[in-house]
């Protein structure tokens, strides 16, 4: 997009690698960025909706502070000046977290981050605002009550996805480069696959994550942006250990570093559909192969294989399920009803589960991850579709007409993985013959974000 005032491309369209190479060279400022992309906000937001606050006043103050650090030659941290946006899920200092519900978030004083909002701050990065998610995250598209649909930028009559759907929508439009999402069962991978960008769900514990998630383990916090490269350096600040979160590790090795080693050696699975479990469409699936052909040209080495596991789909609502009835137990009975029909089924169905349905679900869990970390002994990584599918009509939990009840029915490469706390990316490899973007996952062993990122920067390359 261009400014019609002056014909100069926008700084908006700059990833936040360009943006900081650009205020290194004196070229802009942190305050032109920041006012480019609160224009573009402006200009898309009433056809995407992709934030539910956004608050043009603080980050331009902000954009102005680090303009002074950068002209003084002293920028604060890795992502002085960069506009970023957080996911509604995300506690950030100066207003309330609404979750995506309209229940009241209570009398504040709302003044602390969430690790990773805590670390962005550290870095100088300037927050524009908080974007739009399904009630507390519980589906993998984005419309609420609160703040309505959102929708797709490359088509608004689709969904961008969700949970984190806002994130993805506004990373894709130009209204901020760089968004922090959540990932309970795909909610960075579903939008941003649906998008056009990148989205990680990093490796469980290496993005600290505050409050805890009603919904465990099985919630992680991601990086979303529009390519390997930022992806990479959001993750390398918002990585290592908070003191309020136990399960998170010492900091992790940065990936930013290793980004251009590409794949040649790696030892590449793929598999087009689970072993056969899942069918994808047509022109999802050859999008997805001609990518991993691409592996295979720059020296990967590519074989068919599957890592022959059982769809445990009915383990994984055990756990979401519960997790929602947890969500549910802690809203005042006289206001269960203002939430979202869907939400409030599978609360009550969770609430009917035993602790040892829960157990067994853990045991299933227990061998789903055993059985990829024998997997990749044999492989550095799996390739899969994202999806099987490309964005369907906004406002809907499932495509019409697919006969699905919940949106798991629609999105089996993802949801397993959080089972597993592996790390699991998706890379846009092309769109369909509508013009709808098409995502390639990822997935590697625990730990291992590295190496997904590699492969991404490859295929991008």
């Amino acid at each position: 997009m261009t400014e019609p005032t002056t014909g100069r491309t926008s700084l908006a369209d700059l990833t936040a690698r360009q943006l900081l190479a650009g205020y290194g060279r004196g070229d802009f400022s942190p305050l032109d960025a920041v006012r480019d992309v609160l224009e573009r906000i402006s200009a898309v937001e009433p056809r995407i909706n992709a934030f539910v606050r956004v608050d043009a006043e603080a980050a331009l103050a902000r954009a102005g502070e680090s303009t002074a650090r950068w002209r003084a030659g002293e920028p604060l941290g890795l992502l002085d000046g960069v506009p970023v946006s957080v996911k509604d899920a995300l506690p950030v200092a100066g207003g309330p977290t609404l979750r995506g519900s309209t229940l009241p978030a209570g009398p504040g004083p709302w003044d602390v981050d969430a690790p990773p909002v805590a670390r962005l701050r550290e870095h100088g990065a300037v927050f524009v605002g908080k974007t739009t998610m399904p009630e507390f995250g519980w589906k993998a598209v984005t419309d609420s009550a609160l703040s309505g649909i959102t929708r797709n930028p490359h088509d608004p009559s689709r969904t961008a996805g969700g949970s984190s759907g806002g994130s993805a929508a506004a990373v894709a439009a130009g209204a901020a480069p760089l968004s922090l999402g959540t990932d309970g069962g795909g909610s960075v991978r579903v939008p941003a696959s649906f998008c056009g960008v990148v989205g990680l769900k990093p490796t469980y514990g290496r993005v600290p994550l505050f409050p805890p998630s009603p919904f465990g383990s099985l919630a992680h916090i991601g990086p979303l942006a529009r390519d390997a490269a930022d992806t990479a350096l959001l993750l390398d600040v918002i990585s290592g250990a908070d003191w309020r979160d136990w399960s998170a590790g010492e900091a992790a090795r940065p990936v930013s570093p290793s980004l251009d080693e590409g794949v040649k050696g790696l030892r590449v699975a793929y598999s087009p559909s689970l072993g056969g479990q899942v069918a994808v469409r047509p022109e999802v699936a050859a999008a997805v192969r001609a990518g991993v052909t691409r592996l295979a040209g720059l020296g990967a080495y590519v074989e068919e294989a599957d890592p022959d596991f059982a769809d445990p789909v009915a383990a994984f609502h055990t756990l979401w399920f519960t997790g929602a009835a947890r969500v549910a137990a802690r809203v005042p009975s006289e206001r269960r009803a203002a939430l979202e029909p869907g939400l409030r089924d599978i609360a009550e169905q969770g609430a009917r589960y035993s602790a040892l349905d829960y157990l067994a679900a853990l045991d299933v869990r227990a061998e789903l991850g055993h059985r990829m970390a024998r997997f990749h002994r044999s492989y550095d990584l799996l390739v899969t579709p994202t999806l099987p599918i490309t964005a369907f009509g906004a406002g809907a939990e499932v495509p019409e007409g697919s006969g699905l009840r919940r949106w798991t029915g629609w999105t089996p490469f993802t949801y397993p993985f959080n089972l597993t706390c592996q790390p699991a990316l998706t890379v846009p490899v092309g769109t369909d013959a509508a013009g709808l973007p098409i995502g390639l996952q990822l997935v590697a062993a625990r730990h291992r974000d590295d190496l997904v990122l590699r492969a991404a920067r490859a295929l991008e390359s």
